[in-house]
């Protein structure tokens, strides 16, 4: 190594200084707080927080002694027995219509077109979208609603699978968002802050709990392909201030799901592994030098796509699927790239034990034509949401594995554009919306939260982002006000300086 060194530094400063630095007393003082490190690490990781506790049954009866035999890692996690080992977060980019879907209103059909009383409206901000409008007619939902299973949970004719497993769900109708537009309310639901530039839940999770499978990413985000909308971005599942190794990484429908993994035409890859054990001894000496913990993560990235090159095509190989899975998520999961083909695959990836799995479906956001952009879009997904909840259920992993379902809004109660009688517009509405999560920690068969009788006010049990963020935390064991990371001289978190742990929610 020294030869080597003497060669470089006589075309390289830089070098040069690496060299003076690396005497022998250096070098082993460093290597015994980096290599060391890393070692401890190794032993401390993450995926052994399960210890001995794996595959016991979690329950309050010995939640206590199975606390005790966790083997907690670096970060002292988990804080408190966790009831949740892996999640899928359906996002449904654009707004959803609670009023269409789940918040069932029956009294505005006495007040159809009537204009929305200001008593109810308060002066709240509107968008640019309808901030002109001198009128706000009340456009009620000319969908069919009925009650569904044991709980008798009102859902309306657009969700004829999601219906059938209500008395899976829990249904919040209260929730909260301080956003009015897609940007800065999608980046707040998924990072805690309306501004970009902070890590997305799952990079905190990453970065708190580790990985479960050292051959796949922690955290894997799916995207519904040809959809038209608002735009996504990176950032979205970013790692933002974290150690880069924490990002989501983006599967791709089509021949290449991660790209810039497979080896170029017409090479082999045989020496690839005698490049990279290069590669990472240069990177040591680099990180010997300068002590830039990105460097360190840079070759965690390097290795996990060496192993991701054997990984990576096995569990996105949908061969070994039989005919009647496809059939219960519909027809377009043999699609590779459509909602109902990334409900799929995301059963597989939590398979294999990737912690976060997000998927992305943009084109809920109907300003106008309402009826019909809503009713397609369920279309689309509705058939994959109930097949993904059965098809965890069946195979037990529902018990362990969170399930959450939601936008980053509501649509409001008066219509924006013209109000027929079978048609009409809805415009944003953050001050309450619906999502529902199920499976681990959970209540099942379960409705929080009230809103008025126009869906515009919440009357009973608000449910904020930061809330719902502090309770997610809970679910994987960890206390939403410990897990911090230090940057630029300040301690943050995933709930900034808010949220609490909504507790009537759990079992």
């Amino acid at each position: 190594m020294c030869h080597n060194h003497k060669i470089l530094r006589s075309t390289n400063k830089d070098l040069q200084e690496v060299e003076r630095q690396m005497d022998r007393r250096n070098f082993l003082t460093k290597s015994s707080l980096g290599i060391g490190a890393l070692a401890l690490s190794s032993l401390l990781k993450a995926d052994d927080a399960w210890g001995s506790v794996k595959g016991s049954k979690l329950d309050a009866s010995n939640a206590d002694a199975l606390l005790q035999s966790y083997n907690k890692n670096r970060l002292g996690l988990p804080h408190h027995l966790p009831k949740s080992k892996r999640i899928v977060y359906l996002f449904q980019s654009g707004g959803p219509s609670q009023l269409d879907m789940w918040d069932y209103k029956p009294k505005l059909k006495e007040m159809f077109g009537k204009d929305l009383p200001p008593s109810v409206r308060q002066g709240q901000r509107l968008t640019g979208m309808s901030a002109e409008q001198t009128v706000f007619p009340i456009a009620p939902s000319i969908m069919d609603f009925k009650q569904h299973g044991e709980t008798g949970t009102w859902a309306s004719e657009l969700l004829p699978h999601t219906s059938k497993v209500v008395d899976d769900l829990c249904i919040i109708k209260s929730m909260q968002t301080d956003a009015i537009n897609h940007d800065p309310a999608i980046t707040f639901l998924q990072t805690g802050n309306q501004l970009p530039g902070r890590p997305s839940i799952g990079s905190w999770l990453s970065y708190g709990l580790g990985s479960d499978n050292d051959n796949l990413p922690t955290f894997i985000t799916l995207i519904s392909k040809n959809m038209g909308g608002q735009p996504l971005y990176s950032r979205l599942w970013g790692n933002g201030f974290l150690p880069t190794e924490h990002q989501g990484v983006q599967f791709r429908s089509g021949k290449d799901p991660v790209l810039y993994l497979s080896d170029p035409e017409n090479y082999d890859g045989t020496d690839r592994r005698k490049m990279l054990d290069y590669l990472g001894k240069l990177n040591e000496v680099q990180y010997d030098a300068y002590g830039d913990p990105e460097i360190n993560a840079r070759m965690a990235q390097y290795e996990m796509a060496f192993r991701m090159q054997t990984s990576v095509p096995e569990v996105t190989d949908m061969s070994d699927e039989p005919d009647y899975i496809f059939e219960m998520y519909g027809e377009d999961s043999r699609d590779p790239g459509t909602y109902a083909a990334n409900c799929l695959m995301a059963r597989k990836l939590l398979e294999k034990d990737v912690k976060f799995v997000q998927l992305y479906h943009q084109g809920w956001d109907q300003h106008i034509g309402c009826p019909g952009g809503v009713r397609n879009q369920n279309r689309l997904t509705d058939q994959a949401n109930a097949a993904l909840i059965k098809d965890l259920k069946q195979r037990g992993m529902l018990e362990d594995t969170l399930v959450i379902w939601g936008g980053e809004f509501g649509r409001t109660v008066y219509s924006q554009g013209q109000l027929t009688a079978d048609n009409y517009g809805r415009d944003h509405h953050p001050k309450a919306f619906t999502m529902w999560m199920t499976g681990a920690g959970v209540k099942s068969g379960f409705t929080y939260g009230e809103t008025d009788d126009f869906s515009y006010n919440v009357v009973k049990d608000p449910v904020h982002v930061h809330d719902f963020h502090a309770t997610l935390l809970h679910l994987f064991g960890i206390d939403h006000e410990r897990l911090t990371f230090k940057h630029q001289g300040r301690r943050y978190r995933l709930t900034d300086v808010h949220g609490h742990v909504v507790r009537d929610l759990l079992i």
